[in-house]
């Protein structure tokens, strides 16, 4: 039997009336992008993401996308990154003309391994403390920026990627598309800091899979620079301030106040989600452990390295099926859809 990750028909059923009144509001209306609805679900996420300023956008790969052309990241410029990821996290890079470079993942966690990175840097780079410039030996590129992508309701290890980035010099760009809500305990801060509020950016996707999906795509930038919002703003309108008038060429990036009335609903309900997939996920290892297909090998779970709680993990780590229990059709592993591909960002 084929059990889907998601059951979004019964999310609906909950919601249900809430929803046509907010859609009913945006067709009143007749306001459809950007607006007042988005203005109000980029404050809210902002907040609840512990930032400054968000910026709402037409997916989570765009908002991978706009926050490197904030930068000027483009060709002969490299990004370390991950290659256990969604394939937009590289895409992005990629299509802006810069090179990605991969760096392992940590094996308890698979997110981003701060050795790993410190190594490539060590050995595959030389840094020129005058000029604040990281260059990749082999190939001449300059490394620009970092992009860790949390997954399984933990972040990577910020503190030192942050150390490592004001280092070197390099920009870094969270991937937040599937962890909106995970909080780190960064004793730079003393207290816990939320995914998308300690790099320069933080991304995120509203895709409807994902723990705050809209009813189409859908994403989000945050930052703490003021600046840096504003370009953001001006980049996502093909690079207009004021209307028609284009000193940039950025790109149609904006989010619909469709989606953004549906995501302001969901919002509120996010927490209560997240404590019942952390239920689920707990109630799965448990099962896993009884059974003995985690002490088999048929099933890896990836650790939860921070402290655990409703304030440290918006949900347990879920499980990752072993090659031969996927042979077998055991399990999904959580990056594929119910349809048995990737999802989208």
């Amino acid at each position: 039997m084929k059990v889907p990750l998601l059951d979004l028909k019964a999310q609906y059923k909950s919601i249900k009336d809430e929803i046509k009144e907010t859609i009913e509001e945006v067709l009143d209306s007749q306001h459809f992008i950007l607006g007042p609805k988005v203005e109000a679900l980029e404050e809210a996420v902002a907040s609840y993401c512990g930032c400054k300023y968000g910026v709402g956008v037409s997916s989570g790969t765009d908002a991978l996308l706009i926050a490197l052309m904030v930068k000027g990241i483009g060709p002969g410029q490299g990004v370390v990154t991950v290659p256990y990821t969604f394939f937009s996290t590289a895409g992005c890079v990629h299509r802006l003309g810069a090179n990605p470079f991969f760096v392992d993942i940590d094996p308890l966690t698979y997110n981003m391994d701060p050795d790993a990175i410190k190594k490539f840097i060590e050995v595959e780079c030389n840094f020129d403390s005058s000029a604040g410039t990281l260059v990749h030996k082999t190939s001449g590129t300059r490394m620009r920026a970092m992009i860790p992508v949390h997954l399984y309701g933990q972040c990577a290890e910020m503190d030192r990627i942050m150390e490592i980035a004001r280092r070197y010099n390099l920009v870094v760009i969270e991937d937040g598309a599937q962890a909106i809500g995970t909080e780190y305990p960064s004793t730079k801060s003393g207290e816990p800091m939320r995914a998308g509020s300690m790099g320069h950016f933080g991304c995120f996707s509203f895709f409807p899979s994902k723990n705050l999906g809209g009813f189409g795509d859908g994403g989000m930038v945050t930052t703490n620079d003021g600046e840096l919002a504003e370009k953001l703003k001006i980049l996502r309108a093909h690079g207009s301030k004021p209307k028609y008038y284009h000193h940039l060429v950025g790109g149609n990036f904006r989010l619909d106040a469709l989606q953004a009335a549906v995501l302001l609903v969901k919002l509120k309900y996010l927490d209560t989600w997240t404590d019942k997939r952390r239920q689920n996920a707990a109630y799965y290892n448990s099962l896993f452990q009884q059974s003995g297909l985690a002490d088999k090998g048929f099933v890896t779970l990836p650790q939860a390295v921070w402290e655990s709680g409703s304030a440290i993990n918006p949900q347990s780590p879920p499980a990752i099926a072993s090659p031969q229990a996927r042979r077998a059709g055991a399990i999904l592993h959580p990056m594929e859809s119910s349809e048995g591909g990737p999802p989208k960002a």
